[in-house]
């Protein structure tokens, strides 16, 4: 459904749901497969990917995380841009200085879209 759906409505439902879902049971072998999708041609399998772990709050995998948005941080594309901005700021929830400097560190990578969404409600000053 991500790629034969391949719109952002479906894609963000099945990514922060049921690819979440699967990930909490599956672990490892869900994380391998969200890293190869990390990287794939596919757009939407990048967003799902970036995505899948919106709902963790805490329980986050940072390094996770970062290598799922690592791939599309020179990308122009709008809707990846959104997503690792999402993520970012979902995790910011939870460790929002940890998100002021991945931000700050990651400055000239990340899109002005990315950063405006990942700072929208933690701001960059600590």
């Amino acid at each position: 459904m991500i790629v034969t759906g391949a719109w952002w409505d479906f894609v963000d439902a099945i990514a922060s749901q049921s690819l979440w879902a699967i990930l909490q049971n599956e672990g490892e072998p869900m994380k391998s497969a969200m890293l190869a999708w990390s990287t794939d041609r596919n757009m939407w399998k990048r967003r799902s990917a970036i995505l899948c772990q919106l709902k963790a709050k805490a329980g986050t995998d940072r390094a996770f995380l970062y290598a799922c948005v690592e791939p599309s941080l020179d990308s122009k594309e709008f809707f990846l841009r959104k997503a690792i901005g999402w993520a970012l700021r979902e995790y910011g929830w939870t460790d929002p200085a940890e998100i002021r400097r991945y931000v700050a560190a990651n400055e000239t990578r990340l899109s002005g879209l990315s950063k405006r969404e990942a700072l929208k409600n933690i701001g960059m000053a600590a």
